[in-house]
């Protein structure tokens, strides 16, 4: 089997791609076959580092940004995208792909316009539970969506099929309960663990709102995950019940360990809180392209499983869901119980299922 996969300009596509292509690897191993695969994207982009980095075989394609208005950048990204196009096209004559599979991003546009141009099957993963602008724009001629939320047939038009199958995450986010991981980390039965973490990069809202709360509340004790790029500044004599560090490598640990979580809402973190069966606070990054971290913090609070409060509410709005939750075990298991339903712990086998089951239905 090959593929050729594409997805780039923020982890949230690259990582479902490489997760994708990991898997593809893998079931040809255990199945005694021969898989292929090739990543395209742009060498100076986040995926141009992340990709090479995982060793995964990575040629440069050029891609700009479309507006949605013709300026003088709509024709210069559109220059760029025929570009690009030429270039996919003699990889995909070269390289003779059984499918292209997309996660994603501006830069997966030249590719899926070359494969449209050879007829070669398009595979679409929304990780997102508003869809993102090429996905939707490419979604007519793929072949099969796969999508990180249920209930996103809505969201495309399309020919091909929209299959559920949750995103990908490590395997070891499934392997902690509330308890063992409240005894690994040595918390008495009696502390009650507050996490807040704001993305690998960070958030000012969550930092800020913590480090404050933290010092007025001392009954509670905090681990705070402040980002790689904290503006905020961390003060040298914090108080005993709260730790601060700059990014923290096993997450999972302390979204199962924690009585309530305060995260952002981006589609992996997500998957690992509802995994993790996470009693969790989303903020929703307000930036976000469509606002699609919003719509994935409500697309599990509808089902019982989290509290959304907006970024600019944080202030006057965020201690008092704190408050209530921390008096409420009943209302804390009740949210776990349904973050946990919504997880989906065999994502990898569901993907390789259905990107298979595309190439046989082409034979």
């Amino acid at each position: 089997m090959k593929f050729l996969v594409t997805g780039g300009g923020t982890s949230g596509h690259i990582n479902p791609a490489l997760t994708i292509a990991q898997a593809l690897s893998d079931r040809a191993k255990e199945e005694g076959s021969e898989c292929e695969i090739i990543f395209t994207g742009r060498k100076n982009g986040l995926e141009g580092e992340l990709i090479p980095k995982a060793g995964w075989d990575f040629r440069d394609v050029e891609a700009l940004p479309m507006p949605m208005k013709p300026t003088a950048k709509f024709f210069k990204a559109l220059a760029a995208m025929r570009r690009g196009m030429n270039t996919c096209i003699k990889i995909i004559d070269e390289f003779k792909p059984d499918a292209v599979i997309s996660t994603g991003g501006y830069v997966s546009g030249p590719l899926l316009r070359a494969a449209i141009r050879r007829n070669i099957p398009i595979v679409l993963h929304e990780s997102n539970a508003f869809a993102g602008r090429a996905n939707k724009v490419f979604a007519r001629k793929a072949e099969l969506i796969l999508t990180g939320f249920p209930n996103c047939e809505d969201n495309f038009k399309t020919k091909g099929k929209v299959v559920f199958v949750g995103n990908p995450v490590r395997s070891r986010v499934f392997d902690y309960s509330y308890e063992s991981a409240r005894a690994e980390l040595g918390l008495a039965e009696d502390e009650f663990l507050i996490f807040a973490m704001g993305g690998s990069l960070g958030s000012a809202t969550i930092t800020g709102f913590i480090l404050d709360f933290a010092v007025r509340n001392p009954q509670y004790r905090f681990r705070l995950s402040c980002g790689k790029q904290n503006t905020v500044p961390v003060p040298d004599d914090l108080p005993p019940n709260i730790t601060v560090s700059e990014y923290i490598d096993d997450p999972e640990i302390y979204l199962a360990a924690a009585d309530i979580c305060i995260l952002r809402s981006g589609a992996i973190t997500c998957a690992e809180a509802c995994a993790a069966g996470a009693c969790v606070v989303f903020i929703p990054y307000p930036y976000a392209a469509h606002d699609h971290q919003t719509y994935n913090a409500e697309s599990i609070r509808s089902e019982g499983g989290c509290e959304v409060i907006a970024d600019d509410k944080v202030k006057d709005g965020l201690e008092k869901i704190i408050s209530d939750l921390a008096a409420d075990k009943d209302k804390r298991d009740s949210m776990r119980k349904a973050a946990k339903a919504l997880s989906v712990s065999d994502t990898t086998d569901r993907i390789c299922d259905a990107i298979l089951g595309v190439i046989r239905k082409q034979n």
